[in-house]
């Protein structure tokens, strides 16, 4: 909502955002230190205890999984050792005499078969594992999504007053997508990895011991050396979600139907596409350097392993030249085949390792908002709205009263002024009251406190005769309707934006609804009547015919009080009279909160607060202020010598 005083000044955005405005002449020193401040991923304590919590609700299918990866890694070295046997009982077979004889085609051809046998069951556990981690690792991620939407949903007002919409897309698209294959992948792999890479290893000292400690010699270097790339790699993850962030906020700033028309009218399309070009071009060189950052150590890595074959057939040569050894050319063979194996899961559980160190500053930047704790929560023990005081028949609902209120928005600088100051006031049910006043003084933040949107920072706000801090939100904001002056409407149809009141509204209700508001016969004018889509934010409509819209919206709601936030300020004088007389009609038996800047839509009101300076300085009926000759009068005065313009047609 806009309008009226006390909007809360900018704060820092969390996640260390960069504002989403044009950019100044500073130093590309000044670009890269802040870009490097941002790249320091938020410190969450038991991060990864929290990121194998994610997978607690899928145990059954977890141990499934891991029986799979068990089973289908002890089949992986199986393969290897029938090689042996193929080579030393089927193909060159030894006589007794030691010397080999012909082919034995009975055993060969069933160690073949025992091996097609492994290869068609290692294909059927393969496909199995891969629909169960498949499913596992998507259900996590839509889960940790909705519950970062969920979580952000409960968040006050003035988180999003000072994070960029953008930004906290980026957070539920980018970074949790960003984990995808991780959450996908990483169970899977590592088990799988580790117990092929492990039987491999107890594989390979049952061909050869000497072989084995010549294969292994230089892991330790490897995975030392993995880790460092590991760190690394992290710190660019964070930069590249980082500028993935602006990315998202410059689109959405820019693409929107306001931002488009902003630009177009100051014809600021260069510099808007600048601007994303620009941040685009770090998002190339980031990613670029995350997919490079790595390389040349498993290329190394790769070299190294891909040579130990030709370094054991030396070795091998030297060991039967020497005596010292009975190896076989079964042996050999099966060992490099064990060892070719090797390298694959080796491989994968070093990317793997790097992977989830990447993936640790995303999941860091996720709990970051999850362990964001909104500032306005319902108490223990708090209560629905009561329709009654005591039992009795007299109710207090639609009453609101301010006892010696004083606020200040969160960001404010615990020295400044108050935007409210001691404010006291009571409205009876029923009562059409207007706060009035310059910009700035106070009187949006009156509407922002009824209906608890921010918490006073002292005195009391009571709705129906309860402090609002005792009441339930979802109930205390159930029998309050607003109305801004900035309308939204979604990019859907009439009846869809009306129901978004009431989802279960006949359309009998919604033409009720909708003559209240006086907008049913310019709805029923259009050749789709209440199936017409609105578009963006409501803009194929023009402005009276929004806010007549939102009007009937309201009305469908049903609330005991209406707030009326300068509803008619960006209308045009004829647009003005029509809105206000679908605002008069709504305002019909139940209490009414005004914020006015025209005080001519507010001359009929039981009683009207001039606020000034955060505080009420003045109070009573029109005619009252007027004959007090104070501050009222002389706003009314300046307004009649200076009539606002009617909007041009155009």
């Amino acid at each position: 909502m806009h309008g009226g005083g006390g909007m809360p000044p900018p704060g820092a955005r969390p996640g260390g955002a960069r504002g989403g405005g044009p950019r100044g002449r500073i130093s590309s020193a000044d670009i890269e230190a802040q870009r490097a401040e941002n790249a320091e991923a938020p410190k969450i304590p038991h991060l990864l205890r929290r990121i194998v919590e994610l997978f607690a609700p899928h145990k059954a299918a977890l141990v499934t999984t891991v029986v799979l990866v068990l089973v289908g890694a002890a089949l992986s070295v199986i393969p290897p050792l029938l090689t042996q046997r193929a080579f030393d009982d089927g193909l060159f077979p030894a006589g007794p005499d030691g010397v080999p004889t012909g082919p034995n085609l009975p055993v060969l051809g069933t160690v073949v078969a025992a091996m097609i046998l492994v290869f068609v069951a290692s294909a059927l556990l393969g496909v199995w594992q891969t629909w169960l981690t498949a499913t596992i690792g998507n259900k996590v991620m839509g889960a940790l999504r909705v519950r970062l939407f969920t979580h952000l949903q409960a968040m006050e007002l003035s988180f999003f007053t000072r994070t960029k919409t953008g930004v906290i897309q980026s957070r539920l698209q980018n970074d949790v997508g960003g984990v995808a294959s991780v959450l996908t992948n990483t169970v899977s792999s590592v088990l799988g990895n580790t117990v092929t890479v492990l039987a491999a290893f107890v594989a390979m000292l049952l061909l050869n011991w000497q072989l084995t400690i010549i294969a292994l010699v230089l892991m330790p270097f490897m995975v030392i050396a993995q880790r460092r790339v590991g760190q690394v790699r992290a710190r660019i993850a964070a930069k590249t979600q980082e500028s993935l962030s602006e990315m998202t906020a410059i689109t959405q700033e820019t693409l929107s139907v306001s931002g488009i028309l902003l630009s177009k009218s100051f014809t600021r399309q260069r510099s808007e596409i600048e601007r994303y070009a620009d941040e685009n071009r770090n998002q190339i060189r980031l990613q670029v350097k995350q997919q490079m950052t790595g390389q040349w150590f498993f290329a190394m890595v790769s070299i190294f392993m891909s040579s130990i074959p030709a370094i054991v057939y030396l070795v091998a040569g030297w060991l039967i030249g020497g005596g010292g050894a009975d190896i076989t050319a079964g042996t050999i063979v099966a060992f490099t085949t064990v060892q070719a194996r090797l390298l694959f899961p080796l491989m994968g559980l070093m990317r793997v390792a790097l992977d989830l160190q990447t993936s640790s500053a995303l999941f860091a930047r996720i709990f970051e908002y999850l362990d964001l704790k909104p500032a306005i929560t319902d108490a223990p023990g708090a209560r629905p709205v009561r329709e009654r005081v005591d039992g009795t028949s007299a109710s207090a609902l639609g009453r609101v009263e301010f006892e010696d209120v004083t606020f200040r928005y969160p960001d404010a600088d615990g020295d400044s002024r108050p935007t409210l100051d001691g404010v006291s006031f009571t409205i009876e049910p029923g009562q059409y009251a207007a706060f009035v006043g310059p910009s700035g003084a106070g009187k949006t933040t009156v509407s922002y406190l009824v209906p608890r949107l921010y918490e006073a920072s002292g005195g009391v706000v009571r709705f129906a005769g309860d402090d609002v801090r005792e009441l339930q939100q979802e109930s205390l904001i159930s029998h309050i309707g607003i109305v801004s002056q900035e309308t939204y409407l979604f990019h859907a149809s009439i009846a869809e934006n009306l129901r978004y009141a009431k989802p279960d509204a006949t359309d009998a209700e919604l033409e009720a609804a909708a003559r209240a508001a006086n907008i049913h016969e310019t709805i029923a004018s259009f050749p789709d009547g209440y199936d017409t889509v609105v578009g963006e934010r409501g803009y194929r409509l023009s402005g009276g015919e929004k806010q007549r819209i939102a009007i009937a919206r309201v009305l469908l709601k049903d609330p005991a009080v209406l707030v009326l936030d300068e509803a008619t300020s960006a209308l045009d004088t004829i647009s003005e009279r029509v809105v206000q007389q679908a605002l008069d009609d709504a305002s019909r038996g139940r209490t009414t909160i005004a914020i006015a800047h025209r005080l001519s839509t507010v001359v009929g009101a039981d009683v009207i607060f001039v606020i000034v300076g955060g505080r009420i300085v003045e109070q009573g009926t029109h005619a009252d202020l007027i004959n007090a000759g104070g501050v009222y009068a002389s706003l009314y005065r300046q307004q009649e010598e200076r009539p606002e313009v009617p909007a041009s047609p155009l």
